[in-house]
């Protein structure tokens, strides 16, 4: 089985427990995730099997939304409402002016420091194992991009918000920092995944439907490779190109039919026949170098 899953997590559940499930139900150990969600977030994870593992580094450059919910008035170690709270202060004085003044100002490019109970590794092991140590090291401040955030309920001291944002954001600590620019303090304390890159909650399946298919002995309905690489450009080529492109050599220009609507460097699609041969960048400058006007990326050994 080869291709992509949407799978719809529920709450209480690690995004490798995920991968776990899937791997029982069709039969491989070739199963990869494009994003962890936290055990406490629920959503839209795309779940790779099989030749699809190879096309997860593609999936995960898309931009995010949430649905979150934070508390004022409470700081926890974990930035959510699974950590320990470290501190407590009134929630007062607190007006929707302020919200909408503290979330306006995180639009744009900001800097955050990702928690210490991450995923994100240091020499090797994960910030949270060392979390859990009493250990705290230096994290580096990151770039991330907030498009829009917008609060939907106000509740005090719970508010409602939904953030569409760059990979690498941590909505958790986008809670922190609020709680922190109102002077209540803040932790995230509901999380919901609504779209990941191109896929939204329209396009997903629950565990509970794969599993009662699975017993039914119907096998699960899988994305495509190339169905997943939707919004690439798609590119036609020839069977001898496609035959030397099976063989690493990139194809040439002269041996893509159609028209080509790609600028130096967007990535393509390369197809034959409708079905997925490799992932390239469009470089027309290295046919100068005698080296075809793509750059592979991926060449894949099924077809997709």
């Amino acid at each position: 089985m080869n291709g992509l899953l949407i799978i719809d997590k529920p709450q209480g559940m690690t995004s490798f427990d995920v991968v776990r499930r899937v791997r029982k139900l069709c039969g491989t150990r070739r199963v990869g995730h494009t994003g962890t969600l936290d055990p406490l977030a629920t959503g839209v994870l795309p779940v790779a099997v099989g030749e699809g593992t190879r096309i997860v580094q593609f999936l995960m450059e898309g931009d995010k939304t949430y649905r979150a919910t934070l508390k004022l008035g409470e700081i926890t170690d974990t930035q959510d409402a699974e950590g320990e709270i470290l501190e407590r202060r009134q929630v007062i004085g607190v007006t929707e002016e302020a919200l909408e003044e503290a979330c306006r100002s995180r639009v744009g490019t900001i800097s955050q420091i990702p928690p210490m109970y991450s995923a994100l590794k240091k020499d090797g092991v994960p910030l949270h194992r060392l979390a859990r140590q009493g250990i705290e090291v230096e994290r580096l401040e990151r770039q991330i991009e907030i498009r829009r955030l917008e609060i939907l309920e106000i509740r005090l001291p719970y508010v409602a918000f939904e953030v569409d944002c760059s990979k690498g954001t941590y909505v958790r600590t986008l809670c922190h920092d609020l709680g922190l620019a109102l002077g209540t303090g803040a932790h995230l304390t509901a999380l919901r995944r609504t779209r990941n890159g191109i896929f939204t909650e329209s396009d997903s399946v629950t565990l509970e439907k794969l599993t009662a298919d699975a017993n039914a002995g119907v096998q699960p309905k899988l994305l495509s490779l190339t169905e997943a690489m939707h919004g690439f450009s798609k590119l036609e080529v020839s069977a001898a190109a496609a035959s030397r492109l099976r063989d690493g050599v990139p194809p040439e220009l002269a041996s893509v039919s159609g028209s080509i609507d790609c600028e130096e460097g967007d990535r393509v699609l390369l197809l034959e026949e409708g079905i997925l041969l490799a992932i390239a960048s469009f470089v027309p400058s290295r046919s100068r170098e005698k080296r075809g006007d793509f750059e592979l990326l991926r060449v894949f050994n099924r077809p997709g």
